[in-house]
């Protein structure tokens, strides 16, 4: 068995995290390859020596040398099956269509769990076609697969997480040791940076020590600076800081106190499962399939999406507890570490590769 996880880019975010943890994975026992297609990033960095790396450099989605140059490369290196991450499901499929032998896996990671009734999937109807299974990170999402695609084989599989113990620590983190907040999600709208700002907005009223440090990639666009605006308007300059994408996420992690996510939507987060790896106790709201994370509320907190309120009175109570904070991080990653670790996956992925 020989697996090419295909990837757009390796920038830093969830779909592309996978890839890189499927790859890696697959590597202890068998051949493995990864393709980033159109970009790389700093998730390459992250990639094990083991793994087969090819980065396609492909300039438009009908980019015909560059379907050529993958086609080649699958049958050279006698790859039997592609396993396709959220938008390269089209690549995968022409792939396909050349090469018929090969088995199509699209793994569908979207993030907008809550809002599938206005998801446009036209052109991926008509691609799944030709898709041999579907692996869906929640089971909203297998339930759409099986009720709007043509593919029989549907599957839910949990996102996984494993320490990157390699990591390179770069990152010096401002504020006091002792009182940080942060938060792991890319600078876009679905990640509601702006109820996050309102919550802390409340706890910075009587905590002016501690600080919330965002980290993921920064577009620098409208949302970026109304964000920054944000943080002004509120007087929360010197409290609230903006880092950017970063690669040593668990070194950041270990020198913070507890972990946020305000999303409006979400698949399997993996900003959730990595607060758990590192003992944080977390405050997140109660979307996609964060309540299978946080299944009991010794394991940490959930607010219903928008409640800024509910957020800051959640942040409060881990503020002024600190042995809630850690019983709740311990309790925390037990469950990540029995539900959502990489043995537990393994098996359940080789099983939809093999039959």
């Amino acid at each position: 068995m020989k697996v090419l996880q295909l990837i757009d880019s390796l920038d830093s975010g969830g779909a592309e995290r996978m890839a890189v943890n499927y790859a890696n994975m697959l590597s202890k026992d068998t051949p493995a390859f990864i393709c980033a297609t159109r970009s790389e990033g700093l998730l390459k960095n992250t990639i094990n020596s083991k793994v087969n790396y090819m980065f396609l450099n492909k300039k438009h989605i009908l980019d015909i040398k560059a379907v050529k140059q993958l086609h080649n490369y699958i049958k050279k290196n006698e790859i039997n099956i592609v396993h396709a991450h959220s938008t390269s499901f089209f690549l995968a499929t022409i792939i396909k269509i050349l090469n018929t032998r090969i088995k199509l896996v699209w793994h569908d990671h979207y993030g907008r769990s809550e809002f599938l009734k206005v998801r446009k999937f036209k052109v991926l109807k008509i691609c799944s076609y030709k898709f041999d299974a579907i692996i869906s990170v929640n089971k909203m999402l297998k339930v759409w697969a099986e009720q709007h695609l043509k593919c029989k084989k549907v599957s839910f599989l949990s996102n996984f997480i494993s320490a990157n113990t390699k990591e390179k620590t770069e990152t010096v983190l401002k504020g006091e040791d002792g009182k940080r907040i942060v938060c792991l999600a890319n600078l876009r709208s679905q990640k509601n940076h702006f109820m996050l700002l309102d919550a802390f907005k409340e706890v910075n009223n009587t905590h002016k020590k501690w600080t919330l440090h965002l980290i993921g990639k920064n577009q620098n666009d409208n949302y970026s600076s109304k964000l920054n605006e944000r943080i002004n308007n509120l007087k929360l300059r010197d409290h609230v800081f903006i880092y950017g994408s970063k690669s040593d996420i668990y070194h950041i992690l270990n020198h913070c106190d507890i972990g946020v996510l305000s999303s409006q939507s979400e698949g399997l987060p993996l900003a959730l499962l990595e607060y758990g790896l590192s003992k944080l106790p977390v405050v997140a709201t109660n979307v996609g399939d964060c309540d299978k994370v946080i299944s009991h509320p010794s394991e940490g907190c959930l607010v219903n999406p928008g409640d800024s309120k509910a957020f800051s009175k959640a942040l409060l109570t881990y503020i002024n507890n600190e042995g809630l904070r850690i019983d709740n991080g311990e309790e925390l990653y037990k469950n990540v570490v029995l539900n959502f670790s990489e043995n537990k996956i393994k098996n359940q992925l080789i099983e939809i590769y093999t039959t």
